[in-house]
């Protein structure tokens, strides 16, 4: 590899690559969290070399199948910028949704809401397992007695049980941590079964980019109040977003005596830009 390409470069050289070998069906856009290729063969289709610079990296689809929610993809690649590093990534729809190497802001959401509640034996829901590092971060706490997490997607559930995410093994070994099938939006619209002291909300890009249409229900003052309902005393909402969202902002004001929202900076070395996610908290 030549030290003089910016990550940056490599991607843009493999991208140019990929577009003139194969042109047809590919679905090709730089993103924050790198390039999306849509790939949904094995590692045969990497080239061997990209012109003279960049090596044969590591890439394979562990798994690809239909959900409700389109297209799911698990696959597990090396950094073309960083050698060796291999991150485990989520694509959905052949857009990418998640990935193993920025996980900063999907922790944070656990660690702010943990500082911000002073209690103990406190008893956490996660909407949205993803990769497992909101529930993980949850359960680094020895303040946290239970952490229930539902998941909309059981293939996403599955490649958790079958060991093909990196947390797989210290989370299958936790005992304090349940993962259900289920809509975690649904669930928390209906009357609740308990209580919790935290609620953390991790499935959509933003408030106004839903996963699913009916999930946008959620983010209003109606839907607010009756996810409320499941919060126990001194309880706390947490709502992860890739973007700041003002009415969803003015919508937890209204249901909830004190609003904090939260950024999340982290330098992007695979697209060399810093990016932001937005941590939204509230409680009474």
């Amino acid at each position: 590899m030549v030290a003089s390409l910016s990550c940056a470069d490599q991607w843009e050289l493999y991208r140019r690559w990929l577009a003139g070998r194969y042109s047809f069906g590919w679905r090709l856009r730089t993103i924050r969290d790198g390039v999306d290729c849509g790939l949904t063969s094995d590692r045969d289709i990497i080239p061997s070399k990209i012109g003279s610079f960049v090596a044969t990296p590591q890439f394979e689809i562990l798994a690809y199948e239909p959900t409700e929610l389109g297209m799911l993809c698990l696959r597990r690649r090396e950094l073309l910028c960083e050698p060796g590093t291999i991150v485990t990534e989520v694509t959905l729809n052949h857009e990418f949704l998640m990935s193993s190497y920025l996980t900063a802001s999907e922790r944070a959401l656990s660690e702010i809401a943990l500082r911000m509640h002073t209690g103990s034996e406190l008893n956490v829901l996660v909407g949205g397992l993803g990769l497992g590092y909101t529930a993980r971060a949850a359960l680094g706490s020895p303040r946290v007695s239970r952490c229930e997490v539902i998941e909309f997607l059981p293939q996403v559930i599955g490649w958790l049980e079958q060991g093909l995410v990196p947390l797989s093994d210290e989370l299958n070994g936790e005992d304090r941590l349940q993962v259900t099938h289920g809509d975690v939006y649904q669930y928390l619209a209906d009357a609740p079964p308990r209580k919790y002291d935290l609620i953390l909300i991790d499935v959509d890009h933003s408030p106004e980019e839903n996963l699913g249409t009916a999930n946008g229900d959620f983010y209003t003052a109606k839907g607010l109040r009756l996810a409320k309902q499941h919060l126990a005393e001194g309880g706390l909402l947490g709502v992860w977003s890739y973007a700041e969202d003002s009415p969803f902002s003015e919508a937890l004001r209204e249901v909830f005596r004190e609003v904090h929202i939260e950024p999340v900076t982290v330098f992007n070395n695979l697209i060399d830009v810093e990016q932001t996610d937005w941590l939204f908290f509230a409680h009474d």
